[in-house]
C-alpha cells in the first residue's frame, strides 16, 4: 500500500452513553479526520444510539451481547483500509488518527497497538494501577503469543488482515478477551507493532475492585488456553524465531 491509508474507527459499546459522548467528542477533534466512525450498539437500553446519532457517525446494531461479537460486527462493517478500535471510555488526543495512518503506511505492519494511562482514579494509585495492569498485560501476553498483543482500547488492524483471519476468531464466546484473541489469530508470522507514540487515556473503572481483576484474569486464561489448543506457545515462538515454517490454523 502506498500513501496514507483510509482509517475506519470502531467503537463497540453497551449502556455507556456518557462515556461514549466524551469519546466521540475527542474523535471529532482529530487533526486528520477518520474516513468513518462506526459505533456498534450492543443491545443498549440507555441513550447510546441517540448519542452516536447526534455526532453523525454510523451506528451498527448488534443484538447478541458480548464484546467479541460487537467488535467483529464493527470490523465487518468497516470500509477503510485500516480498522482502528477504541472502547467507549477511551479518550484520544488530536493526533491519534494521524499517528495510526503514519504507522500503517508501512505495508509490512498488519496491526498496531499503543499505550495508555488511566483516568478517574485517585492520584496516588493512578500511576501504579496503570503499570500493574497494562505492564502485566503486555509482558504476560507477549510471552503467551510469541509477539506483541493488541489492546482493544487503543489498536488498529489492516482490514485485509482481519478478512484473512475472520473465520479463526472466537466471536461466539463473550468470556474471551477479543483483542487478545485477534492477536492470536493474526499469528507470529504477521507483524504487530507496539507504538509508544500511540497514547490514550482510559477510565480506571475497569480495574477497581477484586471482582474486576478476577474476571479479567479469568478471561485472559480462557483466551490463552483456547488458542494454545491450535498452536502451543513453543510452536509460536519457533515461528517467531524462524526456526520452522508456520502451520496455519484451519477455519473453525
Amino acid at each position: 500500500m502506498t500513501g496514507s491509508p483510509r482509517i475506519s474507527v470502531v467503537v463497540p459499546v453497551r449502556d455507556d452513553a456518557p462515556a461514549l459522548r466524551a469519546c466521540l467528542a475527542a474523535l471529532a477533534r482529530q487533526r486528520t479526520p477518520p474516513a468513518e466512525v462506526i459505533v456498534v450498539d450492543n443491545n443498549s437500553t440507555d441513550a447510546t444510539a441517540e448519542v452516536a446519532a447526534s455526532f453523525g457517525v454510523r451506528v451498527v446494531h448488534e443484538p447478541v451481547r458480548g464484546i467479541p461479537q460487537a467488535a467483529a460486527a464493527g470490523y465487518d462493517a468497516a470500509t477503510g483500509d485500516v480498522v482502528a478500535r477504541l472502547d467507549a471510555d477511551t479518550l484520544v488526543g488530536p493526533g491519534w488518527v494521524e499517528r495510526i495512518a503514519e504507522v500503517m503506511a508501512d505495508g509490512g505492519t498488519v496491526a498496531v497497538t499503543g499505550t495508555g494511562r488511566f483516568y478517574g482514579l485517585p492520584a496516588p494509585v493512578n500511576g501504579p494501577a496503570t503499570w500493574a495492569y497494562l505492564g502485566a498485560y503486555y509482558l504476560f501476553c507477549h510471552a503467551a503469543l510469541g509477539h506483541h498483543t493488541l489492546w482493544g482500547s487503543n489498536m488498529a488492524v489492516r482490514r485485509s488482515a482481519w478478512e484473512e483471519v475472520r473465520a479463526a476468531v472466537h466471536t461466539d464466546d463473550p468470556e474471551l478477551h477479543d483483542d487478545l484473541d485477534l492477536a492470536f489469530a493474526l499469528g507470529p508470522h504477521r507483524r504487530i507493532r507496539l507504538d509508544h507514540g500511540l497514547h490514550v487515556r482510559v477510565s480506571g473503572r475497569s480495574v477497581v475492585g477484586a471482582a474486576q481483576w478476577r474476571r479479567r484474569m479469568r478471561r485472559a486464561w480462557r483466551t490463552i488456553l483456547l488458542n494454545w489448543e491450535d498452536l502451543p506457545p513453543w510452536e509460536r515462538w519457533a515461528v517467531r524465531l524462524r526456526a520452522r515454517p508456520f502451520r496455519s490454523r484451519p477455519p473453525r
